[in-house]
């Protein structure tokens, strides 16, 4: 069967322009194929097998159903929606210079809008006793337990995006009295975080009963499935679903969906009501901007609320008199 222009073009894109060209990092060429294996799922279930797949099927429409696929069928969220979006967008962008002669089809997608969100919207993340709760669940009477517990607790500890937990090599622990996790973030930044004493003491047996700690398996990945090969991100979604649902039945402090990115949220949350400076968080998650970070100030009510006590603990402590017993008060007030 002929290639198709879409399969030259999508090839060509993530195989040579993308790490040649643009020198991007693995992550985000991870990301970017990512969006395309989900356009190909949306093809699929519409009929249209993926040999078949023109540049020209690929309209302005078309993806505009595909990005409303993505929020209506597989629940995602208005960023991850975005996300998809700006990939393709990439992907036309080059396009249109390897094939000019099809240039308005091509910023037809490109004219397609990010979507706004609702700036106001709460930044889900779990409170300390829902953390805890979660990582209860794990049955750590099995081997599979213990190492879902390891892969929580260190996802948790650290704050990492998923993708950075499944880069995860056995070398990037440093266990010791001031144990650090080494992550390799997005634009192939490196930082090195301190892991707490109980998080690397479950990680440190879980590296010991596995015998990760031989010196020629430093190289492995840290967690695996039971084929022994790396985690995916849907494999890291389930496994914290599952204790998730399970945490709900109990409490619900958990949620019954609780996302990945949430642990990271819930760490930064938790480090701001520590009182850690906001830069320190900032180079803890990897951002590259203090405004990213500034998202858990906004949102944070409780640091809100105990500065506005610490600020003025007389009005806190002291008790304030009822003006409704003042009965020339109420009148006047009622008058206006």
């Amino acid at each position: 069967m002929k290639p198709t222009d879409f399969s030259k073009q999508l090839t060509k894109f993530l195989s040579e322009y993308l790490s040649v060209q643009r020198n991007v990092s693995t992550n985000t060429i991870k990301s970017y194929r990512d969006t395309f294996k989900l356009l190909l799922c949306f093809s699929l279930e519409n009929g249209l097998p993926v040999e078949k797949i023109t540049m020209q099927e690929l309209s302005a429409e078309y993806i505009k159903s595909f990005l409303s696929w993505l929020e209506v069928e597989r629940n995602n969220s208005i960023s991850t929606r975005n996300i998809r979006l700006s990939a393709i967008h990439s992907f036309f962008r080059y396009a249109q210079i390897e094939s000019p002669e099809s240039l308005y089809h091509y910023q037809q997608v490109l004219a397609i809008p990010i979507k706004n969100k609702n700036k106001r919207a709460i930044v889900k993340h779990l409170s300390a006793d829902g953390i805890k709760l979660l990582l209860e669940q794990p049955d750590k009477n099995t081997a599979r337990g213990r190492r879902d517990l390891a892969l929580l607790s260190l996802m948790y500890d650290s704050g990492a995006r998923v993708q950075e937990v499944i880069d995860l090599t056995v070398k990037d622990f440093t266990a010791g009295a001031s144990s650090t996790l080494t992550l390799f973030g997005k634009g192939n930044k490196v930082r090195r975080v301190p892991i707490m004493k109980n998080t690397s003491t479950i990680v440190e047996k879980y590296i010991a009963e596995n015998n990760l700690n031989l010196p020629y398996k430093s190289e492995y990945p840290l967690f695996t499935n039971p084929q022994n090969n790396k985690l995916t991100k849907e494999g890291v979604a389930y496994i914290l679903g599952k204790y998730a649902r399970t945490a709900h039945s109990v409490s619900e402090k958990v949620p019954a969906r609780v996302n990945c990115h949430m642990l990271r949220h819930s760490k930064a949350f938790h480090l701001l009501q520590a009182g850690v400076n906001l830069i320190y968080i900032r180079d803890f998650l990897g951002h590259s901007e203090i405004k990213t970070t500034e998202i858990y100030a906004r949102a944070d009510s409780e640091t809100k609320r105990k500065a506005l006590e610490n600020a003025y603990p007389e009005l806190v402590d002291s008790k304030l008199p009822d003006w409704s017993e003042n009965d020339d008060l109420m009148d006047w007030l009622s008058q206006l």
